[in-house]
């Protein structure tokens, strides 16, 4: 086991861990709003790539300023006491870059010193960052589930010119359209029980699941079902749902998918 890579990969998912909390609470609107350009108190969010890079820290607010000062009035749906339909605090979080980087750990040390590793650490704040979103609003971007999916099969086709990899890159190109046929079949059949988000997500997933091979695919896929379900089926005998009570599957896609890709990575 690579201790070096391990402690390079951990730190790395802390880092990219605190950069996500800020693009949540841009990303978590209903789909007929625009994305958030302010904090809840109405100053506008600055930054590198128009406000998207960056911590979850409001400078006008931790300065005490009111929203006029800050030269912008409250955007819509970031108003003091009203974030619009999905209430989200704007301020850092310690669990999440915690997470990232317990699944960037346990990727680096199923994976080890494998070209592919970097397409899995990558891939993870952009993962975290959906299932965060998923969970808010019950929505799936599409600039993170395609740029994922491309950004997934590109970089898994690199990593197959290199040295030691452990998968193959036709089966995951395959692998990708094979679930996201599967879930699209899934969104024809119920279309009230299964978002075409997630059909965008299944896309991705499948090549990330593709690459280490048909079985892995299954079981990654099994999965997420799975988790999807048991966590369904929680809610109801606790009374906090029914049978048509909407739940976002999003994560559990995620969390189903990064249980294959360590069974996939240990066995290759």
């Amino acid at each position: 086991m690579d201790v070096t890579l391990i402690a390079v990969a951990t730190a790395w998912g802390a880092v990219a861990g605190t950069l996500v909390p800020r693009a949540a609470y841009r990303l978590s609107v209903e789909p007929e709003d625009d994305w958030r350009a302010a904090c809840p108190a109405g100053h506008p969010i600055g930054g590198p790539l128009r406000g998207w890079v960056g911590t979850a820290r409001c400078a006008s607010c931790a300065a005490g300023l009111p929203a006029v000062m800050a030269g912008a009035p409250a955007a819509p749906g970031a108003g003091v006491g009203d974030e619009g339909p999905a209430p989200v605090s704007y301020r850092p979080s310690v669990l999440v870059p915690a997470v990232t980087a317990l699944v960037c750990l346990v990727l680096a040390a199923s994976t080890g010193p494998r070209p592919e590793l970097a397409v899995w650490l990558l891939a993870t704040p952009a993962a975290v960052l959906l299932a965060l979103v998923d969970r808010r609003v019950h929505r799936l971007p599409d600039q993170l589930t395609l740029a994922l999916a491309a950004a997934s099969a590109a970089l898994l086709g690199l990593a197959e010119l290199l040295p030691h990899d452990g998968g193959s890159w036709p089966t995951a190109l395959l692998g990708g359209l094979a679930l996201g046929a599967v879930y699209f079949l899934l969104f024809l059949v119920n279309p009230n029980g299964m978002g075409f988000g997630d059909v965008k997500l299944a896309l991705s997933l499948g090549v990330v699941l593709g690459w280490y091979g048909w079985v892995v695919l299954f079981l990654g896929a099994f999965a997420g079902f799975l988790l999807g379900s048991l966590y369904g089926l929680t809610l109801m005998l606790l009374g906090r749902a029914g049978r048509r009570t909407a739940i976002p599957f999003g994560p559990f896609m995620i969390a189903g998918a990064l249980l294959g890709v360590l069974l996939g990575a240990l066995g290759a």
